[in-house]
């Protein structure tokens, strides 16, 4: 099996630590240490034996994550190295030489990058930018087929930060209904929601969901590298397998964490965190673009700390990050590497003042096209 190079990722690890200015980045500025020691129960982390712990999640934090979903349990959690982690043991288990599956554009290109990897006929479908990135469920109806056996979607969605409507919410279920495909739903962007109402969950519509999530996005907790799958429970059985074969279990101390961090008070205040954050910045963003004129055109984002502004002149995304990368040191994620160009995606999850200072910087670098 090739693997084929993951292109997205590899010029945001390349240089993320190496810049004055991350826009690149697509969850909010992290916790702290010290900011978490405000937490319930934290003194307890003291006393946490730094060894093994259970490989698929400790049943307390398996148990605060069920509680997240509508009639799950602790057999329904697979606990996981992040939720990139879950997303592979997910592809792996699925994906056969020669499975048909149908990908989300634009999108984090992880699993498509897996799925093309491990062999499958892969169909993608794009979100449209005229319907405020929404898919054509016309488009969508045909591409599904009776050999459909994965279709894979984020929600909320990256880079664009679009919320599915109701009704493809629906089209999407009954399409998979229809195919018998497993449905493979991206939903670590669930709680940035800037209008602070929960994007509902895929789980509970169809007995053949796949959910993977996790505490990297929407909770500031990328440091921790804890995420989960949430699937029936004979799936669930499976992945473990799987996971047998890559990290075995994760971080005893991020187990601990994670389950302070998951308490029902702890969690409503971490997204109130994370909607301010990323309410605020969006502002600065958007008069910012106001003042360029008719340079930039955006979709406000719904939910999730990104959004994906269009520019309107002829130069390939890639070349404009890499002249806001080398003479400006701030890093954007240029839009080809999610397979729409003339975009770069924007993180919203940055301080607010160094947020605005990247932009003043950004402003030249368009400025000089322009």
């Amino acid at each position: 099996m090739h693997i084929k190079s993951f292109k997205m990722e590899r010029w945001q690890s390349k240089w993320e630590h190496k810049v004055d200015y991350n826009l690149s980045e697509s969850g909010v500025h992290p916790y702290s240490f010290e900011e978490i020691m405000d937490f319930d129960d934290i003194k307890n982390i003291l006393k946490t034996p730094l060894g093994y712990i259970q490989t698929d999640g400790t049943p307390e934090l398996k148990a605060k994550i069920a509680k997240i979903y509508q009639s799950a349990n602790e057999k329904n959690i697979l606990v996981t190295t992040g939720s990139s982690e879950a997303n592979l043991l997910s592809v792996w288990s699925l994906v056969n030489p020669a499975s048909e599956a149908l990908f989300m554009l634009p999108n984090f290109m992880q699993i498509h990058g897996l799925m093309n990897s491990f062999g499958a006929k892969v169909k993608t479908f794009y979100l449209k930018e005229d319907k405020k990135w929404q898919p054509d469920l016309d488009e969508l109806e045909e591409l599904v087929t009776k050999k459909t056996e994965i279709i894979s979607i984020t929600n909320p969605n990256n880079p664009t930060g679009a919320q599915l409507s109701e009704q493809a919410r629906k089209t999407i279920i009954d399409l998979a209904k229809w195919s018998g495909a497993w449905l493979l739903c991206d939903e670590v962007y669930q709680g940035a929601e800037l209008d602070g109402k929960l994007t509902p969950s895929f789980w509970g519509n169809y007995d053949k969901t796949i959910v993977s999530c996790g505490l990297s996005k929407s909770y500031g907790l990328s440091g921790l590298r804890l995420g989960w799958v949430v699937a029936p429970k004979e799936m669930i059985q499976n992945l473990w397998k799987y996971k047998d074969y890559t990290t075995i279990c994760i971080s005893a101390l991020s187990d601990r964490l994670a389950c302070i961090a998951l308490g029902p008070k702890n969690r409503e205040r971490i997204f109130q965190r994370t909607r301010s954050i990323i309410r605020k910045n969006f502002e600065l963003l958007e008069s910012w673009m106001n003042s360029l004129g008719d340079l930039f055109n955006c979709v406000p984002p719904k939910a999730g700390a990104i959004t994906f502004p269009g520019y309107n002149i002829e130069i390939n995304a890639s070349r404009i990050a890499e002249i806001a990368l080398k003479e400006k040191r701030v890093l954007v994620q240029p839009g080809d590497h999610l397979n729409v160009d003339y975009h770069i995606r924007i993180g919203l999850g940055e301080e607010p003042d160094k947020f605005a200072n990247a932009l003043q910087l950004l402003e030249d670098v368009f400025s000089k096209w322009a």
